[in-house]
């Protein structure tokens, strides 16, 4: 999920050419499903938040090659239409792969104009392997449990145990699930959505998709590009990398967006004192790093810990007043408080993220070759680090398992489509977890398609986020189609971001409080949204 602009009109073309329309062994498996899914019987499931919500379930094949074997449960949320137009079915998705979607259905129709999201039976859905969906995988719990090895590995014997912990999750899955993984992957639940589909009685579906969402949203419409009746991607993986390049590139664009936090902090020296410097700021960051790793604070956050901790901000800057105090009570008050409090809220793993990772690593380790030789690996991430340390070994290892993954690998879709009606895509220039050029690649692969951009933008979402004029474009198409047709570029319309947060008015001084707070942000919903969106699944 990561890249710039300036050569991809051309590196697009020619990198499509090294892609096969549909992975090797999964070309028949969208062709071979005949039986009709039984109707899904929706029950009230509402909350205070979204009291018409509905629940239920859907049973579909294991392998949709053999549509008569083994079943797998698919858990589906509804917000139904109340108006008297009815525009079918909006499946969303909230990426990651392994985010769960059940209750994003609520949040997006409630966050679309009540006149837009009337028209429409808002779906969610747990994809195969996700949350309440059965089996709901979960390779080894307690996996990220603190304090893990120094990610980076500085002495052969650091390397050693974090090989030792990534072979062993890839080991666990391979014994736990050894039925289930190589049905685990994009195209599998791509056609999960058209059972859903033909389950709902409808013709065409609409669609709704953030980050990996996108992904899955785009191999669906080259799969079934005639039942796509409208498609909407947010923040867009690039279909070009998936997905071993992506990360790479991802690290380069995380490490960007972490210096653009420590420029945020140095501004706001008279709140955190710090230094007015970023990069003063910064090396009291690294700093802060090292000492971490030889002392973890509470007994829980050391250094890999503490780049968990502080990724969210890679995703949502409304998380920077936060992550901010933290930093300033360990660096000024030496006060660890803060920073066991702001790891707790964003970092540490429960049961929920135990399953939405070991659902990552299937799908991800699945869905395309990885170099199975750590001196590829060693020596990629070695460079990377030399120019963006801040995430480089921290995210290769997050991924490393699929150095070792039990199950053979497909080939990526070329998601190149020709056939589809207008597509809308929304992109932020400065997006870390899936970079710009990702955005612009699609856009010059879906031939009818439609690019607006936020720029200056670098939140990961940024569609129902508070941005009034992305949102505009985003209600227009879902009323009746419309998509801009702009000379901007490789945009077709452009909206700025929204203003960066300030230090939380309820904190002034940061530098020596002992507690973090909660995320702070002018856009409420974008704190939602991101919530539900999650960070890396």
């Amino acid at each position: 999920m990561r890249k710039r602009a300036a050569v991809l009109c051309g590196a697009a073309v020619v990198v499509a050419g090294s892609f096969t329309a549909v992975p090797a062994d999964a070309s028949t498996t969208h062709s071979a499903v005949t039986a009709q899914p039984a109707k899904v019987s929706w029950k009230k499931c509402g909350t205070t938040e979204h009291p018409t919500l509905q629940c239920g379930t859907l049973r579909v094949p294991l392998d949709y090659r053999h549509p008569s074997g083994q079943k797998i449960t698919l858990a589906l949320s509804r917000v139904p239409h109340t108006a008297k137009t009815y525009q079918g079915p909006l499946l969303v998705n909230p990426g990651g792969p392994g985010g769960s979607g059940l209750s994003l259905a609520g949040f997006v129709a409630s966050s679309l104009p009540k006149a837009v999201a009337a028209q429409y039976d808002v779906i969610g859905f747990d994809p195969r392997g996700v949350g309440a969906s059965k089996p709901a995988l979960d390779c080894k719990p307690g996996y990220f449990k603190p304090v893990r090895p120094d990610s980076v590995p500085s002495t052969p014997a650091v390397e050693r145990a974090n090989l030792t912990r990534a072979r062993s999750f890839a080991a666990a899955c391979g014994k736990k699930y050894a039925s289930v993984l190589p049905y685990i992957d994009t195209v599998s639940a791509a056609t999960d959505m058209d059972s859903i589909r033909r389950s709902l009685g409808a013709k065409k579906i609409n669609y709704f998709g953030y980050s990996y969402g996108t992904y899955l949203g785009s191999v669906y419409a080259k799969l079934f590009p005639q039942r796509v009746r409208r498609l909407v991607l947010d923040s867009i993986v690039d279909p070009t990398g998936v997905w071993y390049d992506d990360n790479i590139r991802q690290d380069y664009a995380f490490d960007a967006r972490h210096r653009a936090f420590m420029a945020w902090v140095a501004k706001y020296d008279a709140t955190y004192k710090l230094g007015t410097d970023p990069a003063v700021v910064e090396a009291k960051w690294y700093a802060m790093r090292a000492a971490l790793a030889k002392k973890p604070a509470g007994g829980k956050v050391g250094a890999s810990e503490l780049e968990d901790t502080f990724i969210p901000g890679g995703y949502y800057n409304g998380y920077w007043p936060t992550l901010a105090q933290a930093f300033a009570a360990y660096v000024n008050g030496k006060k660890t408080g803060p920073l066991v409090k702001a790891y707790g809220s964003m970092a540490a793993v429960d049961a929920s993220g135990d399953n939405g990772y070991s659902v990552y690593t299937a799908v991800q380790c699945r869905d395309a070759a990885w170099p199975r030789d750590w001196h590829q690996w060693r020596k990629d991430n070695w460079s990377v680090y030399a120019k963006a340390p801040f995430m480089a070994w921290n995210n290769a290892w997050y991924n490393a398992p699929c150095a070792f993954w039990p199950t053979r690998t497909l080939r990526p879709v070329n998601i190149a489509n020709g056939k589809l009606p207008p597509v809308l895509l929304f992109q932020a220039t400065d997006d870390a977890a899936t970079p710009y050029e990702g955005g612009v690649t699609v856009h010059h692969l879906l031939a009818r398609s439609s690019l607006v951009v936020e720029q200056g933008g670098g939140n990961h979402g940024i569609t129902l986020s508070g941005n009034s004029c992305l949102d505009k474009y985003l209600s227009a198409y879902l009323s009746n189609g419309t998509v801009p047709r702009g000379h901007h570029g490789d945009a077709d319309a452009v909206c700025q971001k929204l203003p960066d947060p300030k230090p939380a008015a309820a904190k002034t001084k940061a530098a020596s409080t002992s507690e973090a707070v909660a995320p702070a942000s002018d856009a409420p919903r974008g704190a939602t949204l991101h919530g539900l969106l999650g960070f890396r699944n």
